[in-house]
């Protein structure tokens, strides 16, 4: 059995951010499905077949390669990011690249370029020649301002990756004259906010320093306004709440150990659905990792006051450090719990400390169910490879975004300068091997396969579960699911976000 859209609508309502006391209702949730995790049922949906590409990332794909064509060789990966990191994950139709050098358009006012914008019609029997080619070379619906600000960012960024700091200085001034982060199309936008963190990675070259200060509270009221406004994070909590569901089948004592906990906004839809069980609801542990106690203690007393209303047993363990930074003894798993780690990655801030000691730990403790949720773009290899990588694929939220909200919407506003930049300043200015000293997984995904994990195929009731979401916004919004190779991944036109993946330890009883 799985939800019905109003199961999930209930559910949804719970997980909206609440600033009084959780009055939660307690007959939502979706039903307990037939314990098979371990089966894989190819089930395939992209919704966004008949849509349009989005255009600001695709320009930005097409003539970040043919700038990064004329550097030496050691920028070669950054050519292969295009390809691997975004636009070509499983069954997302890769990208459309042609030999077209683009023209720098002169820089000019802001004031001369409003409402310069190509022109096409999106009439399948109506396309000319020339509409073809304009597709094909990327420059659809953009105007000239806009693509003057992109080939001017990164004909930046060159600069930067060959340490000609003082021209890229010159550049960066220009732009945070004429791009601001307020602008009516996205690609100013996208522009204005690469830039600062542009800005900030000369600084930090020049002075020598690396890291900045962060504002916990102000990034997770943003991710909880991205929560409002797209289905990404909520297809993160449903997909992995249903993996952890079924590797909970008729056992009677679970530990939930979350490695970014926030506010939690994740857990009452599962723990509904636990204390429907048929065979009655389990003893519940929730080991919960964060940035501020806080935070930690408020959200335990939130889901405490919660779980007692539904009438399960539980336990709040908050921890105020890094999971890489900790023992397995301080987790404190007790013999015979059954044991899931969930992991929704982001690039706000470092919420587990090094990558090595994060899975020496993961390791160590066995968990029978490993929930990960990673964004897809790379946090490693040079400026350049980062820069290329990171200016698709948040291009393309920005541009889905823009494609769904009004200018002057405050969530958006949110989402875009606390959440989105934070995460741009940290690929771009803080990230990258040379500066943090500590080496990154490309993949974590990859890196469990290698190690003594076993993938767990995402069932068929997951994607029904991201379906359900998907389905709350209109198919023109441009959204898309696709289940392959025992993942599911979500996306916006055909770039995909997010990939959820499930796995198990070869050591876990």
């Amino acid at each position: 059995m799985r939800a019905g859209p109003e199961v999930i609508q209930g559910a949804l309502d719970m997980i909206q951010p609440h600033h009084e006391p959780w009055d939660y209702p307690t007959n939502i949730g979706f039903p307990t499905p037939p314990f098979n995790p371990y089966q894989l049922k190819p089930v395939m949906a992209n919704r966004c077949v008949n849509l349009e590409r989005n255009e600001l990332s695709e320009w930005v794909e097409q003539i970040a390669k043919q700038l990064i064509e004329d550097l030496p060789d050691q920028t070669e990966s950054s050519i292969d990011i295009l390809h691997s990191d975004t636009t070509s994950q499983d069954k997302f139709v890769p990208s459309i690249l042609g030999d077209f050098r683009p023209r720098k358009a002169a820089r000019r006012n802001y004031d001369d370029t409003i409402g310069s914008e190509v022109q096409w019609t999106n009439e399948p029997n109506q396309v000319s020649d020339h509409h073809a080619r304009n597709i094909n070379r990327g420059l659809s619906r953009l105007d000239e301002h806009g693509l003057s600000l992109i080939t001017l960012l990164l004909e930046c960024a060159v600069a930067i990756s060959v340490d000609n700091l003082g021209e890229a200085h010159r550049m960066l001034l220009e732009l945070t004259q004429i791009a601001s982060p307020y602008g009516v199309s996205c690609a100013e936008r996208v522009v204005a906010y690469f830039a600062r963190a542009m800005s900030s990675r000369v600084i930090n070259s020049w002075l020598g320093i690396s890291s900045p200060l962060v504002n916990y509270k102000s990034i997770h009221s943003a991710f909880q306004a991205f929560n409002n406004v797209s289905p990404f994070i909520k297809f993160a909590h449903f997909t992995s709440n249903q993996a952890i569901l079924e590797a909970f089948h008729r056992r009677d004592r679970v530990h939930i150990v979350d490695l970014d906990i926030m506010h939690g906004l994740q857990w009452p839809a599962l723990f509904h659905i636990l204390a429907t069980r048929m065979e009655g609801p389990p003893h519940l542990r929730l080991t919960g990792m964060g940035t501020s106690m806080e935070i930690l203690v408020e959200t335990g007393k939130q889901l405490s006051s919660f779980t007692k209303r539904l009438g399960i047993s539980f336990e709040f363990h908050p921890i105020l450090r890094k999971f890489g930074e900790i023992d397995v003894s301080t987790v404190q798993v007790r013999r015979g719990e059954t044991l899931a780690v969930h992991w929704l990655q982001h690039s706000s801030y470092d919420a587990t400390g090094p990558d090595w000691k994060t899975m020496r730990l993961l390791e160590e403790l066995s968990p029978r169910i490993i929930t990960l949720v990673e964004q897809d773009i790379s946090h490693v290899g040079s400026f350049l490879d980062r820069f290329v990588g990171s200016l698709h694929y948040y291009s393309t939220i920005f541009d889905s975004l823009g494609a769904n909200l009004p200018i002057d919407d405050h969530n958006r506003h949110s989402v875009e300068h606390c959440l989105l930049y934070r995460e741009i300043n940290n690929i771009l200015a803080i990230g990258g091997p040379a500066r943090s000293g500590e080496d990154k997984f490309r993949r974590w995904k990859s890196e469990l396969a290698r190690r003594n994990f076993l993938q767990v195929p995402m069932s068929a009731n997951s994607m029904a579960q991201a379906q359900l979401i998907l389905n709350m916004f209109p198919p023109a919004h441009g959204y898309s699911l696709v289940q392959g190779e025992g993942t599911l991944k979500i996306g916006w036109m055909e770039t995909s976000l997010y990939t959820a993946s499930a796995w198990t330890s070869t050591a876990s009883r």
